[in-house]
């Protein structure tokens, strides 16, 4: 009864279910006044020219089993006028009841009360009570990556969406998703938009635009962070009402930008921890390649300290004993003169002056091309589209239209002597293989990457990719750190800044006492005691009461932290 009720409710409310209804009525209608007008005409010929007397019910009886084609002959015509109009009523009755009846039943009501059911299995609202939730508008590759994100962290979040099959296919797999039109008001009162920590609009800009101001009608105060596709609409949706706008396909460009090796060896600032600034020093064309981080002496002479690094994106732990090789990327943190100075030791080495090579002039491949051309690094492009290479010649050396696969192309491209190539085609299959290929033609090569399916990143750095950075954890990094309120730290494909309290078993203890770095892989790049942030760190350095770790790692390293040191915390 309750589920009957259910769906009484909802037919009354559906205009889709009304306007069927009402097909339904009429043709039922229509075949009540058939069946009445053949039931007339059944006594008129049996009283008439057959001269036998029926009641009406034996009319209405006789005209049912000759439609539906039961026919039990025991109320049979004998005149030729009889037998006629027995074929009409059988031949009408086999249209109208066999044929048309079931499928307007199907069309107009079955079919419908197949979709209630299912939109019935959505929810279309959040559960009474839910508060500093996260709301987010598509399910879509950020979202995908983001969502995990807040599962590690226990934040409460659910999908909005407005397509049924969708919809069905996210609740089915066990994604929490509302079910409702994006430009509906009711859709954001129900999933309870007033008491939400923050609500990300990812669908395309102009939809996005017309959500903003839907919300903005409800609540001036809840947080909203848009995802824009073009430059053009962050004015428009920024206007519009959004806090941030985020334009990730132009970060994901400038983000591989500053990974390429170009010119000057030297430091480049990936992100910023308090007034300390992280940092990746590639020690290709130095003087560092071959010797050990002992050796090397960074900290004695330029008062930095070596916190990882990255060789083939992986992220290693730093040992003395470690030996520099040509892939060996530092990742180093320091003040801003002291990564100055370190980059003045490097001015006059040897460097590759060539065009850097970018392969894919999209919207990642152009905003990465416009960047280095604006530090004044050559870039050449290839790319398959006339237009996008006409659109990129101003700021490219070169410019050369065919596919990436020609060997003679890349030959005239310069990927022989290109210091570094950045593969920005949105194909992860093309990318893993002009990775490898790429590789096979220039072994000291540095290659950066984007990726979109997060299962493709070990294949491509196996296929030859020195660095890689996908649209999904750019989009969802940003969209967390602003909801921390921290500033946005890329370091890497998967490896974040973790801070966490100096656990209870390890005040006192020593970096190497601790093991922290052995049992879970994270590296240990700054203690911070109060307002002093020390990041000359030694295997002696004692983990103070009450200070925090600052650690460099990434997801599967911070919940083994979790597990060994935090799990009585």
């Amino acid at each position: 009864m309750k589920f009957i009720g259910s769906q009484l409710v909802y037919y009354l409310r559906d205009r889709d279910f009304k306007r069927n209804s009402k097909i339904l009525i009429r043709y039922l209608a229509f075949l009540g006044i058939v069946i009445f007008i053949y039931s007339i005409l059944f006594h008129i010929i049996m009283t008439e020219v057959e001269g036998q007397d029926h009641s009406w019910v034996t009319g209405f009886y006789w005209t049912l089993t000759v439609m539906s084609t039961l026919g039990f002959g025991d109320i049979t015509f004998q005149s030729d006028i009889g037998r006629l109009f027995s074929i009409v009523v059988l031949l009408s009755g086999i249209i109208m009841l066999l044929i048309v009846l079931p499928f307007a039943f199907i069309r107009h009501f079955y079919v419908p009360l197949l979709e209630s059911q299912a939109k019935n299995r959505v929810p279309r609202q959040v559960p009474k009570g839910t508060k500093n939730h996260v709301l987010i508008c598509s399910y879509d590759v950020i979202a995908r990556d983001l969502t995990e994100r807040l599962k590690q962290e226990n934040t409460l979040y659910y999908i909005i969406e407005n397509d049924l099959a969708i919809a069905l296919e996210n609740h089915d797999d066990g994604v929490p998703v509302i079910f409702g039109e994006l430009d509906s008001q009711e859709t954001f009162i129900l999933a309870n938009i007033k008491d939400a920590k923050m609500l990300v609009v990812n669908r395309d800009d102009i939809l996005n635009t017309k959500i903003i101001l839907t919300i903005r009608a409800i609540t001036p105060t809840i947080p909203i962070v848009a995802i824009a596709t073009d430059d053009e609409s962050v004015h428009v949706q920024e206007l519009s009402g959004a806090n941030h706008v985020l334009p990730v396909k132009r970060w994901l460009g400038e983000q591989l930008a500053n990974r390429v090796n170009s010119q000057l060896a030297k430091s480049q600032p990936i992100g910023q921890y308090e007034d300390l600034f992280i940092a990746e020093l590639p020690v290709l064309y130095t003087h560092l390649v071959s010797k050990t981080i002992r050796e090397a002496g960074l900290r004695q002479k330029f008062g930095v300290s070596v916190v990882a690094i990255w060789e083939r994106g992986r992220l290693k732990p730093v040992h003395v004993n470690k030996k520099l090789t040509l892939e060996s990327v530092l990742v180093i943190i320091g003040n801003k003169d002291q990564l100055q100075s370190i980059d003045e030791l490097f001015y006059d080495h040897n460097i590759n002056p060539n065009p850097v090579l970018v392969i894919g002039g999209g919207k990642v491949g152009l905003a990465a091309i416009e960047l280095l051309h604006k530090n004044d690094i050559p870039v050449n492009l290839i790319d398959k589209d006339p237009e996008i290479c006409k659109k990129a010649r101003h700021i490219c050396n070169k410019v050369f239209a065919g596919r990436a696969s020609d060997y003679e192309l890349l030959k005239k491209a310069g990927i022989l002597e290109a210091p570094s190539v950045l593969l920005s085609t949105n194909d992860d299959t093309m990318n893993i293989y002009l990775a490898s290929y790429c590789r096979q033609l220039n072994k000291e090569l540095r290659i950066v990457s984007r990726i979109t399916e997060a299962r493709n990143i070990d294949i491509i750095h196996r296929a030859g990719a020195n660095f890689v950075l996908s649209y999904a954890t750019l989009g969802s990094e940003a969209v967390l750190s602003i909801s921390k309120g921290q500033e946005l730290t890329i370091l890497g494909e998967g490896i974040t800044l973790f801070i966490a309290p100096t656990p209870q078993s390890l005040e006192g203890k020593s970096l190497a006492e601790s093991g922290i770095g052995a049992k879970t892989g994270l590296s240990v790049i700054a203690i911070k005691e109060g307002p002093q942030v020390i990041t000359l760190l030694t295997a002696n350095t004692l983990l103070p009461r009450g200070a925090e770790i600052v650690m460099l790692g990434n997801t599967e390293m911070k919940n083994k932290f979790n597990e060994i040191y935090l799990e009585d915390v």
